[in-house]
């Protein structure tokens, strides 16, 4: 029971990375709030980790919005306690050619990935700060690290998570709040599986482990940050990717 007594909000947690994050937090005790913009999955979400014994709740959420944020935070503590955890997972993809690329596109995945990690960073940090306590997990990806085809905009977003959690770790030390990054490289979740086939076994081929990854094992991670396990860590980019860049 390594968060027994712990609070966590989850952003993105209808599924995939999130929700397996949500399931492992509320298996060590954490009680947890799931957000996210799918209300209907969010909830059903929410629903299948309290048959389970979760202590858990779920709130509809955009990570553009400071006030989405703030109303998760609030439910968090409001219902559990303080929050001691805050995960910025939300994410959304949208790839294409930078030739093919609109600004558009490019501003809504800066927008929910970047700005939305750094709304939850900020206004977590700003309830934890009155407790003297938090960890703060922002969610890369491999492709911040090296760069990947057709991802100018996530490629961006994810590098500038990089940046955000190493500025704000060292803003944050001395308030008790420890602030880290997971970068997953080729896991397999629901949106993964709509990549083609053959794409998908060259990602593989990357890897030195030779397979796909799956959410819990990005979730196992998330548990080590949350947990007293990293207390000296903060500032740090764990990349969990089988080998692939490394």
């Amino acid at each position: 029971m390594l968060l027994e007594d712990g609070c966590a909000v989850v952003t993105g947690a209808a599924q995939g990375i999130g929700f397996a994050i949500a399931e492992i937090f509320t298996e060590h005790g954490c009680a947890v709030v799931l957000a996210d913009i799918n209300r209907a999955g969010c909830a059903a979400a929410a629903g299948r980790l309290a048959a389970s014994g979760g202590r858990v709740a779920a709130v509809t959420a955009d990570v553009r919005d400071s006030g989405d944020i703030q109303r998760a935070i609030d439910l968090a503590s409001n219902a559990f306690g303080p929050v001691s955890i805050m995960v910025n997972n939300a994410g959304v993809p949208e790839d294409a050619a930078i030739l093919d690329m609109t600004g558009e596109s490019f501003d809504r995945i800066v927008a929910v990935h970047l700005k939305g990690a750094w709304l939850g960073t900020k206004l977590a940090a700003a309830h934890m700060v009155e407790h003297g306590r938090g960890s703060i997990i922002n969610m890369s990806s491999i492709s911040g690290k090296i760069g990947l085809p057709n991802q100018t905009n996530y490629a961006a977003a994810k590098a500038g998570i990089v940046g955000l959690t190493k500025s704000a770790a060292k803003e944050l030390g001395a308030f008790g709040i420890r602030v880290n990054a997971i970068q997953p490289g080729t896991i397999r979740t629901e949106r993964t599986a709509q990549i083609a086939a053959g794409k998908w076994e060259a990602k593989l081929l990357e890897a030195p482990l030779g397979r796909e990854g799956t959410a819990r094992e990005i979730a196992g991670p998330a548990l080590f940050l949350a947990s007293e396990l990293s207390s000296y860590m903060t500032g740090a980019v764990l990349e969990v990717a089988g080998g692939r860049h490394a």
